[in-house]
C-alpha cells in the first residue's frame, strides 16, 4: 500500500504528459498544412529577436503597466514551476522536499523564499490583470470578437495562477517540518498561523492535499494550453525567431508574376512558349488565398500564437474610426478555421473532406479585408511579432488576381495604370497639359 500514492503520481503524470504530447502533435500537423516558406535566412538576427522580444519582452514593457506586471508573472510562474522537478521526484520515488537533501540548507532556504515572493507576486499582478478586465473594462477587451469563450478564456486562466499560487503557499505553510527549519518560509510563516489550531495530522492532510492539487492543477494547466489563448507562452519563441525580417510594408511578389513580367519585357523570349512542368515560371495553383491551407506555415503558427491581447486593435486606425477590421479577429479568425479543418482531417482519417467552407466569407469578410489601410501598426504593436496584415494582403491578392473582385475604385486605378501608365484617368500625352495652364 505505501507504493500505491507513487503508482498513482506516475498514471497521472504519464497521462497529463501523454495527452500534452498528443495535442502538439495535432498542433504541428496543422501548422505544416500551411505552404512551405523560406525562413532559414538571417539566423543571427532570427536569434536575437527571439531572446530579446520573446524571453527578453521588450515589446511587452512599450505599454508600462502592463508591461511590467506581465514580465512578473512570466518570470515568477516560470520560475516557481522550477519547484515542478521537485515535486516530480518526490512523487515518483516517495521522497519529501528532495532538495533538502541534495542542496545545502541556506541554498534550499534561499530558492523557496525566492519562490514565495515570487507567488505573491504574481498573485498581485494576476489580481490586477483581472481587476483590468472586469472592473476597469479597458476597451481592448471588450471589442465585438472579445465574447463568450475568448472573454471567459482570460479570466479562466487568470483564475487558474491564482490558485496555483496559493496552493503553492498553503502547502509550505502547513508542512510542519519545513516551518521548523525557519529557513525559505519568508511569506508562509506568515499565513503559519492561520492553522495553528489544527493537529498535526490535520496539518499533514492540508499539506499533502495542496501537494497534490497543485501538481495536478500544472498538469491540467499544462494542457489546457492548447485550447486557450495562452499557448503563446510556448509559441512565442518560435514565432519570434520565424518572424519576417523584410522592412515592414514590403510587399513579396508572386515568382511566377514576376517571370511574366520579364518574359514580355523580354523581345527574345516566345511568349507564346509553354512553361516546362515543375519549373520556377510555372504558375501557381491559386493567387493569393482564400482558405487557411493557402497561407504559409508561419502565417499559421502566427494564428495559433495570438494572445488576443488586442494591442494590435487598439492601434489599427480602420478600428478606431469604426470600421468592421479588427487585426486580433483575422488572426482568432483564421485559428478558428484551421481548428475547424483540422478536425474535418481528425474525423475523416486524416483526409480533408470539402466542407463547403472557407476563410474567406464564412469568417472573415470583404468587408474587413477592404477596410484595412496596410500601415502595419498592428505589426508593430504585436508584442510577438505577429503578422495580421500578411494575411489581409493574401486575401486581398485572392480577390483581385483570382476573382477580379477589387472594389470599383481600385479597378479604375488598375485600368488606368494599364491604359494610361498612370493611375490617372489621363493620357500619356496629355500629362504635361498642366504647364500650360
Amino acid at each position: 500500500m505505501s507504493y500505491l500514492p507513487n503508482l498513482l503520481f506516475v498514471i497521472i503524470l504519464f497521462l497529463g504528459i501523454g495527452f500534452f504530447a498528443k495535442n502538439v502533435k495535432k498542433l504541428m500537423r496543422n501548422i505544416k498544412l500551411g505552404q512551405d516558406t523560406d525562413v532559414s535566412d538571417n539566423k543571427a538576427q532570427r536569434w536575437k529577436n527571439m531572446a530579446m522580444i520573446a524571453l527578453g519582452q521588450s515589446k511587452m514593457v512599450r505599454r508600462p503597466i502592463a508591461g511590467i506586471l506581465h514580465v512578473v508573472v512570466y518570470v515568477g510562474f516560470i520560475i516557481i514551476n522550477i519547484e515542478v522537478l521537485e515535486i516530480i521526484i518526490d512523487g515518483i520515488f516517495g521522497t519529501h522536499r528532495i532538495g533538502l537533501q541534495i542542496l545545502p540548507q541556506s541554498v534550499y532556504g534561499f530558492l523557496i523564499g525566492s519562490f514565495e515572493v515570487l507567488a505573491v507576486l504574481v498573485f498581485i499582478a494576476v489580481i490586477v490583470f483581472w481587476l483590468r478586465r472586469n472592473v476597469i473594462k479597458l476597451a481592448r477587451f471588450w471589442k465585438s470578437e472579445m465574447t463568450s469563450w475568448p472573454k471567459n478564456d482570460g479570466n479562466y486562466i487568470l483564475y487558474f495562477e491564482m490558485v496555483l499560487m496559493t496552493l503553492f503557499l498553503v502547502m509550505n505553510a502547513t508542512d510542519v517540518n519545513f516551518q521548523a527549519l525557519n529557513s525559505g518560509n519568508v511569506i508562509s510563516q506568515y499565513m503559519a498561523p492561520w492553522f495553528s489550531g489544527l493537529s498535526e495530522g490535520t496539518l499533514h492532510i492540508i499539506e499533502r492535499g495542496a501537494w497534490w492539487l497543485h501538481i495536478v492543477g500544472i498538469l491540467i494547466f499544462l494542457n489546457y494550453l492548447y485550447f486557450s489563448k495562452h499557448l503563446h507562452i510556448l509559441l512565442a519563441f518560435p514565432n519570434t525567431y520565424y518572424g519576417n525580417l523584410k522592412p515592414k510594408g514590403q510587399f513579396n511578389n508572386l515568382e511566377a508574376v514576376t517571370n511574366e513580367v520579364k518574359m514580355m519585357m523580354d523581345p527574345n523570349v516566345d511568349p507564346f512558349a509553354a512553361p516546362a512542368e515543375g519549373s520556377e515560371d510555372e504558375v501557381p495553383a491559386k493567387f493569393g488565398a482564400s482558405d487557411v491551407q493557402d497561407l504559409n506555415w508561419v502565417q499559421l503558427l502566427n494564428a495559433y500564437t495570438c494572445t488576443e491581447c488586442g494591442r494590435c486593435t487598439s492601434e489599427c486606425p480602420a478600428n478606431q474610426t469604426g470600421k468592421k477590421l479588427s487585426p486580433r479577429k483575422i488572426m482568432m479568425d483564421t485559428r478558428d478555421r484551421l481548428e475547424e479543418v483540422g478536425k474535418n482531417i481528425d474525423a475523416n482519417k486524416g483526409e480533408f473532406k470539402e466542407d463547403g467552407k472557407q476563410l474567406l466569407d464564412n469568417y472573415i469578410t470583404r468587408e474587413e479585408l477592404w477596410a484595412c489601410t496596410s500601415c502595419n501598426a498592428c505589426v508593430e504593436a504585436c508584442p510577438v511579432s505577429i503578422d495580421p496584415l500578411s494575411i489581409i494582403l493574401e486575401m486581398r491578392r485572392y480577390l483581385v488576381m483570382e476573382q477580379s473582385a477589387a472594389p470599383t475604385e481600385l479597378n479604375n486605378m488598375m485600368t488606368n495604370i494599364e491604359n494610361n501608365g498612370a493611375p490617372w484617368p489621363y493620357n500619356q500625352m496629355d500629362r504635361l497639359n498642366w504647364k500650360n495652364e
